[in-house]
């Protein structure tokens, strides 16, 4: 097969005579298996999972029943495939702390997706991390200098992306790369974008990390490389961000909060859906526009027209006089916190609750204890925890705390607690696993059972909680 890209030339002959393993076989096991099939059209590569062949995704299956030349690993004792091969690339949900996993890293046999497409590319990256926020920002930026004629790419960790690694096989020097960068894709990257955006960093996925220090070292993989020829844009009062910041050898240009172009973008986006998106994501997402020279009309215009992603502040409906909101990629306390300061007092039923990763919930009870919230809705399993942290605080009865023991349960009670011209909101604090495959599971049940009681009677909702409910 004929290579058009020189850089990838180099990696068909690094890789020609090694043994390759793809380590998880999702989504990205499968986009890595199809590009390496481009590259070796007869090597054999070995694929191993946790999940038996029977197990794995639908998408995954269909994949395995077209191609030949393949070896599987798969179930209970899949890691022990690691040590017989030279490569090992390693999708970001494999938990890194694995002594096989830990081991091959050590061994300098793991790579990724993401190290991959960094050493071979041809362009520029604006990559984009952050606990919270990146997926917006870099859908923004994306937009932004699409509409401005760039020949710019959506890639990364985001659900509606490309594939990133054929990009590699087209990949020129004017090509751009809106690039969302999670902390699991930054793990031991050797590399940094010429162009890195880094908006907060706060404890999360501290069930994958040893602590929250590896996590903010990952994190800090989007500048550690980065060199005097590159730019930092960064949010200068998150402190975690400030630190990786002061070590940065790029140019460093931080966000700003004020000027005659955020008056008018405030104007611009006050009764627009984009007055949801926080504004240091909008104005990270400038910041970069600025450096490719894209007009204000350009910006300002893309920005009046941005539509929120799903599951972010989504605007569900209004039933029975309820406004509901799902925000169920809220996983962290402070995004929570900011969708109840972003709704404001009309919210009255905050449902909340998920995954416990061992977050501190004190600054979210503070949170609701200042607003009139009158009904707080807990799920499993971080709803005891926001419940205990409420209650060192306070002993008073307002907001109401009632536990639900699922999604369906919280609907129900929402339904019977909020008022007509009132505010439902979904935001969790906290991760969807468990109860949800992921998020957007969580955030499309959520919606299913919103509309489901939305068009039932008062009478038949009422019943259904007195012969459905447990309340504890």
């Amino acid at each position: 097969m004929k290579i058009s890209n020189t850089k990838l030339e180099k990696l068909v002959q690094k890789w020609q005579d090694k043994t390759i393993l793809i380590l998880g076989f999702g989504e990205e096991g499968r986009d890595v298996f199809q590009f390496l099939r481009q590259l070796f059209p007869n090597k054999i590569i070995g694929i191993a999972d946790q999940k038996e062949k029977n197990a794995l995704e639908k998408s995954s299956q269909k994949l395995l029943q077209k191609q030949k030349n393949y070896r599987l690993h798969l179930g209970s004792n899949h890691l022990q495939a690691l040590r017989d091969y030279d490569v090992i690339i390693k999708s970001p949900g494999v938990p890194i702390h694995l002594p096989e996993v830990e081991k091959a890293y050590q061994e300098k046999k793991i790579t990724s997706q993401s190290e991959i497409f960094f050493n071979f590319y041809q362009g520029t990256i604006a990559g984009v991390t952050a606990t919270k926020g990146k997926s917006t920002t870099t859908t923004l930026i994306y937009k932004i200098l699409k509409n401005a004629g760039l020949k710019v790419h959506l890639v990364g960790n985001i659900g509606a992306k490309k594939p990133v690694l054929p990009l590699l096989f087209k990949s020129h020097q004017n090509d751009i790369y809106a690039y969302e960068l999670s902390s699991h894709q930054l793990y031991n990257l050797k590399k940094s974008p010429e162009i890195a955006v880094l908006l907060n960093i706060y404890p999360e996925h501290l069930d994958y990390y040893k602590n929250f220090e590896e996590y903010k070292n990952a994190k800090a993989n989007i500048a550690r490389h980065q060199t005097k020829n590159d730019i930092l844009i960064y949010n200068y009062r998150d402190p975690n961000v400030k630190t990786i910041a002061q070590k940065s050898k790029a140019r460093k240009l931080k966000i700003p909060f004020s000027s005659p172009l955020i008056s008018r973008i405030k104007k611009l986006i006050a009764n627009k859906n984009a007055r949801f998106i926080n504004l240091i994501d909008i104005m990270a997402a400038v910041r970069v526009a600025k450096i490719f020279h894209v007009e204000d009309k350009i910006v300002l215009n893309t920005i009046s027209n941005f539509k929120l992603l799903k599951h972010r502040l989504e605007y569900v409906g209004t039933y029975k006089g309820i406004s509901f909101y799902n925000d169920s990629l809220s996983t962290i306390p402070e995004t929570t916190v900011f969708a109840l300061d972003t709704l404001g007092p009309k919210v009255k039923t905050l449902i909340a609750g998920g995954f416990d990763r061992g977050l501190d919930f004190s600054k979210l009870a503070k949170n609701i204890l200042k607003r009139n919230l009158r009904t707080l809705i807990l799920l499993p399993e971080t709803g005891k925890k926001i419940k205990e942290a409420i209650e060192k605080i306070t002993k008073s009865d307002e907001p109401e705390m009632i536990f639900a023991e699922n999604l369906e349960q919280a609907v129900l009670l929402s339904y019977i607690k909020t008022k007509k011209g009132e505010i439902c909101l979904l935001s969790p604090a906290a991760p969807s696993f468990g109860m949800f495959r992921n998020y957007k599971d969580r955030g499309n049940t959520f919606k299913k059972y919103v509309k489901k009681y939305g068009n039932e009677n008062f009478d038949k909702i009422t019943k259904t909680v007195e012969n459905k409910l447990k309340l504890y």
